[in-house]
């Protein structure tokens, strides 16, 4: 196959972890579609980051839970940047933090169509585009450590989809192989990002840090680091891995 163009699609790359593998991204040669669901300010302000370091961005609105907008999102980041190389699936949602009993048949259908049923859709275009323009692609689908510990009291709902996404990413990285297409996952720990107050509880970094071995939470940089380099050719041999980047959780 042909060598990758280096352009890549990040979902819920305006805010975050997507936010700082955006700005990481272009720092190691790629052009970035930013997708965002509502903030366009804050999208565009990630696309002129990455312009300023050198690189081409689009900001690209829609939403990963609703399957008509997967195609399109796709289709502007390629109008606008050229053939896919990467994509990086980031976009998730937790729901409110609390016991499972309480969670509402509509949550947990959400946040199934958004970490999994989008990320499946949007893996199953990525690799057309791929093999249609002759790409070496590579996808990392951001996971959790929740699929590792379950969230009790918390958001078990969400852990039990992020488990879905890392069994997903390793069947599919065995499955297309064959088409020298990467696939792997990275699981990142609690990391300072707003995801704690959208779930309902802004001081959960203070309360959950002690839990962690290296006592602290992990800055979204950390965890764009750990994604950008399986996007690049250093870690050309990794597929079907799922990198646990959690503080030793």
């Amino acid at each position: 196959m042909a060598p990758a163009n280096n352009t890549v699609l990040i979902t819920g790359g305006s805010r975050g972890i997507g936010a700082a593998t955006a700005v990481i991204a272009a720092r190691e040669g790629f052009d970035v579609a930013v997708n965002y669901l509502t903030n366009a300010a804050a999208a565009h302000q990630i696309v002129q980051a990455v312009e300023r370091r050198g690189r081409k961005a689009v900001a690209i609105q829609g939403n990963m839970g609703n399957p008509a907008d997967i195609p399109r999102i796709i289709h502007q980041a390629e109008e606008a940047l050229g053939p896919l190389s990467a994509l990086v699936n980031n976009a998730g949602i937790t729901g409110p933090i609390g016991q499972f009993s309480s969670t509402t048949d509509e949550m947990i259908a959400q946040v199934f169509q958004v970490n999994v049923l989008g990320l499946m859709h949007c893996c199953r275009l990525a690799i057309e585009s791929f093999i249609q323009n002759n790409i070496d692609g590579v996808i990392v689908n951001v996971s959790s450590a929740a699929a590792r510990t379950g969230s009790p009291g918390e958001y078990v709902h969400y852990a039990a989809s992020k488990a879905a996404v890392e069994t997903f990413t390793i069947g599919l990285a065995r499955e297309i192989a064959v088409e020298n297409i990467r696939v792997c996952a990275v699981s990142p720990g609690s990391t300072l990002t707003d995801i704690h107050a959208t779930a309902g509880e802004p001081g959960r970094p203070q309360r959950v840090a002690p839990r962690i071995p290296m006592g602290r939470l992990a800055q979204p940089e950390e965890i764009g680091e750990a994604i950008v380099w399986l996007l690049t050719p250093q870690a050309s041999y990794m597929t079907g891995t799922v990198l646990n980047c959690a503080g030793g959780i």
